[in-house]
Parts: C-alpha cells; sequence; structure tokens
C-alpha cells in the first residue's frame, strides 16, 4: 500500500513538472513570425543565415527594422553593419532558417 502511495505522488509531480515547463515554452513559429515583422518583413529580407548562435540577415532597408521589437524577442544583441545585421539569439538561432523558408 505504501508503495503505491508513493507511485501516485511521483506520478503527480510528473503531471506538474510537465505542465510547468509546456506553459514557459514558447511557440517559435510565433516567435519566428514576429521576427520577420519585426525585419519589416520577408519582402525585406534579401537573405539570411545562422552561424552558431547569429542569426544574420542582408535587408533591401534597415530603416525599416524594429530593433528594440527584437530585443523584446529575447536577442541578446544587434550589431547593423550597412544593410545586415547580425542578430544574438543563443540556440534559438538554429531553427530560424527552417521557419523563415517555410512562411509565404
Amino acid at each position: 500500500m505504501e508503495i503505491f502511495q508513493y507511485v501516485i505522488i511521483i506520478a503527480l509531480l510528473l503531471v506538474i513538472a510537465f505542465a510547468i515547463v509546456r506553459s514557459k515554452r514558447k511557440d517559435f513559429k510565433i516567435e519566428t513570425n514576429r521576427l520577420v515583422e519585426c525585419l519589416g518583413g520577408k519582402k525585406n529580407i534579401k537573405d539570411y543565415e545562422v552561424n552558431k548562435s547569429r542569426f544574420i540577415v542582408n535587408l533591401h532597408d534597415v530603416s525599416k527594422v524594429n530593433k528594440d521589437a527584437i530585443q523584446k524577442l529575447g536577442a541578446q544583441g544587434i550589431v547593423e553593419i550597412d544593410n545586415q545585421l547580425k542578430i544574438i539569439l543563443g540556440e534559438e538561432a538554429k531553427n530560424l532558417k527552417k521557419y523563415i523558408d517555410e512562411l509565404e
């Protein structure tokens, strides 16, 4: 009987932990859409690449970029050189290329 109680307690703790982790996980596709909007839309993006933790994007018009909004999305830093932005995003940068390619 005592083992059964421990099993129930462990199961409840696992359910609670799973719920907490799931609630804190961002919907990456939504975040990607917001990032593209902050960059002036998909038509403003010439090309892009991912280099480790950096998302490097060449733009047609850098004046359309909302850098403050990109920072609020979690960018750790933004470097602007001419019409190119290097956005430091950490590990999330790896997933960006796949999701941006899927956008229409």
